[in-house]
């Protein structure tokens, strides 16, 4: 399709799901839908058989696409997801895809996009006073952190709800401070088209289950790349745990008092499980889980300097933690291959930065393109105290810097290096 085309096709999509967005604010209207009755959900179990060719040509192929030199290890044999992708998060080539176009249901790793839109709206000391109109809509059976109505909230703490509880409450609350669900979900879907992502369609700024709302997993990937440009991104990705303001209580006396409790980021890679170990060298990035999605997720971590970004979506196999249990096994593919495997495609930059000079210096945390220049000092990427409660710790991350590309130049769609990089922490 010709380009000025493709642009008007995607401009009336975006503004027919802002329509539907804003149409749809009831309750009943948010209830899960089935599998079978919504268009956010694949319409076959097989994908199409021509895909978006953003990143290469090889992408938009239905099947695996890898090119293995000598010496590069084959992929797991038992690999169930319906879409995946392998991709070394600073260079921006990808190693290895599985329908890395295929349009599905994103479920709550759609926050990315939520997070990396509107993190740098406002400063992390902002107040706001929840009204119950803030809290209205949010979809039958959401994850939640624990928001109150008529309590205030930092906008820290409603960060820390988003990226370690999936909180869905916390998107309404922060979408609410934005100017309404309308306009939020607006604001994603053009900053989802200023970073190419063009198989996404936002309905739902949380990524529940809407009629619609569509993303892939090359789009995931580029959301968490983008994402990861950001010190606070990379901050509250990373963190395992936190204090969470609780509910205002009053003693005896009528003395009004206010405590706190722990939540603990729901990523297995990040914070473990009984079945899933933390995998070496992570540091985020989100989860997702939904009727119409199953289960989704995107990581990124850094082994021996070299940071890969994984997406997952929807494993077959029946195991509550498998999107975790293939995510690692893609990982140690990644790092194994690094250098073997041949890319197949590659990650493409935003419009912004394409129209740039290929020479011009990147600039800083919320514009989304980082500084490049040698020398520059590592931040860490998670408090080990006091901004989360004094517990917010990131745990399993690699042990050392992952330092930025020499020279600091922002090349134009093959290199978009991390600002700065997280060190390993020993976990809480």
């Amino acid at each position: 399709m010709p380009a000025p085309k493709k642009a008007l096709r995607r401009s009336l999509t975006v503004t027919s799901a802002a329509l539907t967005a804003l149409a749809l604010l009831s309750p009943a209207a948010l209830a899960a839908p089935s599998p079978s009755g919504s268009p956010s959900a694949s319409p076959s179990v097989t994908p199409p058989a021509s895909m978006s060719a953003v990143g290469g040509a090889r992408l938009g192929k239905p099947g695996t696409q890898v090119d293995l030199a000598g010496g590069a290890p084959v992929l797991p044999k038992d690999l169930t997801a319906r879409s995946w992708i392998v991709a070394d998060a600073e260079s921006g080539d990808v190693l290895a895809a599985h329908n890395a176009h295929w349009r599905l249901a994103p479920a709550s790793t759609l926050k990315m996009l939520f997070a990396d839109t509107l993190l740098p709206k406002w400063p992390k000391t902002t107040k706001h006073k929840v009204e119950v109109s803030d809290l209205a809509g949010i979809g039958a059976g959401s994850s939640m952190v624990g928001v109150k109505e008529e309590e205030t909230y930092t906008v820290h703490d409603l960060w820390l709800g988003v990226f370690l509880r999936s909180g869905n409450d916390a998107v309404h609350v922060l979408s609410a401070m934005n100017g309404g669900v309308g306009k939020t979900v607006a604001d994603m879907n053009a900053h989802a088209d200023e970073l190419q992502a063009l198989d996404t369609t936002v309905v739902s700024p949380d990524g529940y289950d809407m009629p619609g709302q569509v993303s892939s997993a090359y789009d995931l990937t580029l959301f968490a790349r983008s994402g990861l440009q950001k010190k606070d991104f990379r901050e509250y990705a990373s963190t395992v745990r936190a204090k969470f303001p609780g509910e205002t209580t009053k003693n005896k006396k009528g003395k009004p008092s206010r405590g706190t409790f722990e939540i603990q980021n729901t990523n297995r890679l990040l914070a473990g499980d009984s079945d899933v170990e933390v995998y070496p060298g992570i540091a985020g990035v989100k989860n997702g889980n939904t009727t119409n999605a199953g289960a989704t997720f995107t990581g990124v971590a850094e082994r021996g300097g070299r940071v890969l970004l994984v997406t997952v979506m929807n494993p077959a196999k029946n195991d509550h933690n498998e999107v975790y249990k293939e995510t690692a096994r893609l990982f140690d593919w990644g790092f194994a291959a690094a250098g073997k495997a041949r890319p197949v495609g590659e990650l493409v930059g935003p419009r912004s930065a394409t129209a740039a000079s290929p020479s011009a210096e990147a600039s800083g945390e919320a514009g989304g393109t980082g500084k490049g220049a040698a020398g520059t000092q590592p931040v860490a990427g998670a408090q080990t105290g006091g901004g989360a409660g004094g517990v917010g710790v990131a745990a399993g991350i690699a042990a050392g810097v992952l330092v930025l590309l020499a020279g600091g130049a922002f090349l134009v769609n093959r290199r978009w290096p991390l600002p700065d990089l997280v060190r390993r922490r020993t976990r809480p």
